[in-house]
């Protein structure tokens, strides 16, 4: 307790950090939704401001779905080396099913911590880290790396376009000595997390229609429904203990290596109690042995059933035989699996047994990456991070969440590392998402010695 309230107490009298602060308020009350559509332009143009005002050189393109910005602030160091901070700008709606204690759009404090849609995807990650280079330069005369921010409009939306923007500006990027991902959080311990990966995803639509129209119950032994046959094509694909049934999807798998497996058994904390406890399971969970759950969670594929809708299920009883059936499916991905590829061995899967008549419909992909940790430029993060954090550091080659990581790397092969400011329940894409003061402080003070590390 009494390192938070020195960081809080440092927070509130940091001239620079106080400025940003007030930056946040108003990236926090502008909304950036990429799937309403509402307000991209206007926070794009709204960051080029606050960059520009900090001597950056700035580009706004809005050449794609959402507009890209890029901010550089250059070294006069010769050959000085790069270093790449990765944001987004849009988030998640704050919808009315969501408890929020004050407004989702409104930055608001209460007890040591922030409150607000985005403050910790992705918003406050943002200021956090260009408070960092303003408090370097309030004390030194220049930079010794040249600092990129990139901030995109579409992660919420499987980073619609991404690909094209860091294309085009591949020649200002590719060759940097690292690039710091989004965001990142502490673990329960309070341990501070770095890690250098996530899955990847495949969503699509099943839908079957079985007749022209609902049929009377009465014919149910001699006429097969929508809703049998789709759940009978769904259960062909997984097994009861969550093995994915699809031919040819696990022999393409990259397995992990030494290393990989070396630091999830050392760092990760999740485990079939802990996920019990967090979630209120009634069901077991589909892997108990630790080491079992976490080769499954981290370095496996996974295929889920996000919804499920046939028939008919409002008051009382309507006896009928559904024609038609649908669901939301998705199937995590990890290295060595191509969404598109994964898909196409769905639908052959579902023929070769039978299920001809389930229609298919791709509705987004993002491939997986995963990283070691072992390059030179991360092990200087890990390091920084171990003298700064008292807690410890935690050290994962991937997380169990998808994101472009994949797509970053493949542009510009340049080293990751993702870390930041949230916490164990900051509570992203809920009611009342938030960070400690103490660590959003922590984590200016942690880009401060990033960039002074180049010296």
């Amino acid at each position: 307790m009494a390192k938070q309230a020195e960081q809080i107490k440092k927070f509130e009298e940091d001239a620079i950090t106080q400025t940003y602060f007030e930056k946040l308020k108003v990236l926090i009350s502008k909304k950036s939704i990429f799937a309403q559509q509402v307000g991209l332009l206007d926070v794009a143009t709204y960051l080029q401001e606050i960059f520009e005002e900090a001597g950056a050189e700035v580009t706004l393109d809005n050449s794609y779905a959402a507009p890209f910005v890029m901010a550089k602030f250059a070294s006069p160091v010769a050959n000085a080396k790069t270093l790449i901070f990765y944001n987004h700008y849009d988030t998640v709606p704050a919808d009315s099913d969501q408890i929020w204690t004050d407004q989702p759009f409104e930055l608001s404090v209460r007890d040591g911590y922030m409150y607000g849609r985005g403050v910790d995807d992705d918003k406050g990650h943002i200021t956090a880290r260009l408070s960092a280079v303003q408090k370097y330069l309030a004390t030194h005369d220049h930079l010794p790396v040249n600092i990129i921010f990139i901030m995109e409009g579409a992660e919420e939306s499987a980073s619609v376009d991404l690909d094209k923007y860091l294309a085009k500006y591949q020649s200002h990027l590719a060759g940097a000595d690292l690039l710091v991902w989004e965001q990142g959080a502490r673990n329960v311990l309070g341990q501070l997390e770095i890690s250098g990966g996530n899955k990847g995803i495949v969503t699509f639509d099943v839908a079957v229609k079985s007749a022209e129209r609902d049929i009377h119950s009465s014919y149910g032994g001699v006429i097969d429904s929508a809703s049998w046959y789709l759940m009978a094509a769904l259960q062909s694909m997984r097994d009861r203990d969550g093995r994915i049934l699809v031919e040819g999807i696990y022999e393409q798998v990259e397995e992990p290596n030494e290393r990989e497996l070396a630091l999830v058994e050392a760092f990760a904390l999740a485990n079939s109690e802990s996920a019990t406890e967090l979630y209120g399971l009634t069901l077991p969970t589909l892997a108990a042995e630790r080491s079992a759950f976490l080769k499954r969670l981290y370095f496996e594929p996974s295929m889920t059933i996000e919804g499920f809708s046939t028939g008919y299920l409002g008051q009382g009883v309507k006896t009928i035989i559904p024609a038609e059936a649908r669901a939301k499916m998705e199937v995590r991905l990890v290295p060595g699996l191509e969404p598109h590829d994964v898909l196409a061995k769905i639908r052959k899967h579902l023929v070769k047994h039978g299920f001809e008549q389930v229609e298919v419909t791709f509705t987004l992909g993002e491939m997986s990456y995963r990283s070691d940790m072992s390059a030179p430029s991360i092990l200087n993060v890990i390091e920084l991070a171990k003298r700064l954090t008292p807690e410890g550091v935690a050290v994962l080659p991937t997380s169990p969440g998808t994101g472009p990581m994949h797509t970053v790397f493949h542009a510009l092969g340049v080293p990751i590392a993702g870390f930041g400011l949230g916490n164990a329940n900051s509570r992203d894409h809920a009611g009342d998402e938030n960070v400690s003061i103490a660590d959003y402080y922590s984590h200016i003070e942690l880009v401060e010695e990033l960039i002074a590390s180049y010296e």
